[in-house]
């Protein structure tokens, strides 16, 4: 029986290695860290002749060495053990690597880029599954690509077998036959990616970010770049400013949007806005065609309106009929922790942009919502430029609550513009009733959480973050249940985020 090794107990290492043990391996997941929910999957994976070793990193020595490694996206590509691994000649790939090998029968959209991916990639399924498709969107939103392999009983190896829950990751309903594969990938996740070639690759936005793993902003372009390569047809941002400059030379094929008309689209076909319109041009010759009103889409800010031309660009060039376009666009309900309304006290919109975890997505975060607002940004901060971003704080923000470990380093960035309303405030619980006071004071309209930052200093992630907002938020708006979910403050952060993860 062939040896695999899965890297990482998170739910796409799980997702790969119930996939591989399906296909007949010998599977062994680990991962250096330990926890109380993973050894309980310890013992469930266990349970079902999967061997996982947790607090040690894997170790090749020995001769009982794997034939395949799989990694999952949040380990990097390029530490010791994975560059001894492929120099000792063992297949080494990513998550999504092994369910594309199981689902590459099917079409794939793979949609890429800095900003705007998750919302793009979520209206597009909700697009394809109002035409009656059958197309969960996976990857870095929704499910592990390999939990769709799973769930898939029209699959290779048996996937009829599959169960339709997994003890804490629940799985798609099993399938008879999927239809779509809707992908959103990270660069992480292409990076370690053979040969994942979707039918239609979108590029949403490309700007600095992941530098401290990816060096180079060279580095990180072609990475995203393969993606779309390897795609059949491409949809791109016309209207980003670095893609907008390597145009029809490096994308010829490609298949341009603007939100700014006709006149501005880089190629003879594409779709554009006009008069209000969502509209399609294929060819250079062919006739323009009206899709959808751009007012059918309640998400607000020129960015979405980015997002809603790739993603009927991207239904459209998968057949998929104007009324379906439409209706789905109706009652797509936005997306979490990007812009999302969490409630209005006292005339206050309290808006959740965890998701914003770089300046370029703050800074939209910042524009998209009326002003003056109270802003609450910080986390572990991130390289990258933060001119555009410290400048819309100037022209947006009555005030600005910091916390996470960036505070003090984004509180010196903030008085070298000469912005001196700033509070560090360490933390969330400290943050959101501060927040209220200040849009009293300031009266502001809103109080948007947009970090700017990453969230591994305090969260697990960025909807850990955001939720720990929304909960303190519907604290604050139904006062009867504040004391049910106030915590009591601490001097150290990681106090309180052992508390929360629980």
């Amino acid at each position: 029986m062939p040896r695999a090794t899965v890297i990482g107990l998170g739910k796409s290492g799980v997702a790969a290695a119930r996939l591989l043990k399906r296909e007949g391996w010998e599977v062994e997941l680990s991962d250096s860290n330990t926890s109380e929910t993973f050894l309980q999957q310890q013992q469930e994976l266990a349970a079902e002749q999967i061997t996982v070793k947790l607090g040690q990193s894997l170790e090749l020595n020995g001769a009982n060495l794997p034939q395949l490694i799989v990694v999952s996206p949040g380990v990097p590509w390029d530490i010791p053990v994975l560059l001894e691994a492929r120099q000792l000649g063992i297949e080494t790939i990513g998550e999504i690597e092994l369910a594309w090998r199981n689902l590459q029968s099917l079409p794939w959209v793979g949609i890429t880029g800095t900003n705007g991916k998750t919302t793009t990639t979520a209206l597009i399924a909700a697009i394809f599954q109002a035409a009656k498709l059958d197309a969960p969107a996976c990857g870095n939103i929704g499910y592990a690509a390999c939990e769709v392999a799973l769930s898939w009983r029209g699959g290779a190896g048996g996937a009829g077998e599959a169960k339709e829950t997994f003890d804490n990751f629940s799985l798609v309903t099993p399938h008879s036959s999927l239809d779509w594969v809707i992908a959103e990938l990270s660069s992480y996740q292409i990076e370690s990616s053979v040969s994942v070639a979707p039918r239609i690759g979108v590029w949403t936005t490309f700007t600095p970010d992941h530098l401290s793993r990816h060096k180079t902003l060279e580095n990180y372009y072609n990475i995203k770049a393969k993606l779309l390569r390897q795609s059949e047809l491409q949809v791109f941002n016309g209207d980003d400013a670095y893609l907008s400059q390597l145009g029809l030379n490096a994308w010829p094929d490609a298949y341009w949007t603007s939100v700014r008309g006709k006149d501005f689209l880089i190629s003879e076909k594409g779709f554009y806005i006009e008069d209000g319109w969502v509209v399609e041009q294929l060819t250079a010759t062919s006739a323009p065609e009206p899709i959808v009103k751009v007012s059918t889409l309640r998400m607000v800010g020129e960015h979405n309106q980015q997002n809603l031309l790739m993603a009927v660009a991207t239904a459209r060039l998968a057949g998929i009929n104007r009324e379906a376009i439409a209706r789905a666009i109706r009652e797509f309900p936005g997306v979490a922790h990007r812009l999302e309304h969490i409630c209005t006290w006292e005339g206050i919109d309290f808006i959740n942009d965890s998701k914003a975890t770089n300046y370029d997505a703050a800074e939209v975060g910042l524009a998209s919502v009326n002003s003056p607002a109270i802003l609450i940004a910080g986390g572990e901060a991130k390289a990258g430029d933060d001119t555009a971003w410290l400048a819309k704080i100037h022209s947006q923000a009555a005030a600005v609550l910091l916390i996470g470990s960036a505070a003090p380093a984004f509180a010196k960035r903030l008085q070298e513009v000469g912005y001196h309303t700033y509070h560090i405030v360490e933390t969330m619980e400290r943050a959101v009733p501060r927040s209220a006071e200040l849009a009293k004071q300031y009266q502001a309209r809103v109080v948007l959480l947009s970090p700017a930052c990453a969230s591994f200093d305090q969260y697990p992630n960025f909807e850990v973050r955001g939720d720990r907002f929304r909960q303190l938020c519907l604290a604050l708006a139904e006062p009867w249940k504040h004391s049910r979910v106030e915590l009591p403050e601490f001097e150290n952060s990681s106090q309180e985020s052992i508390i929360q993860s629980r």
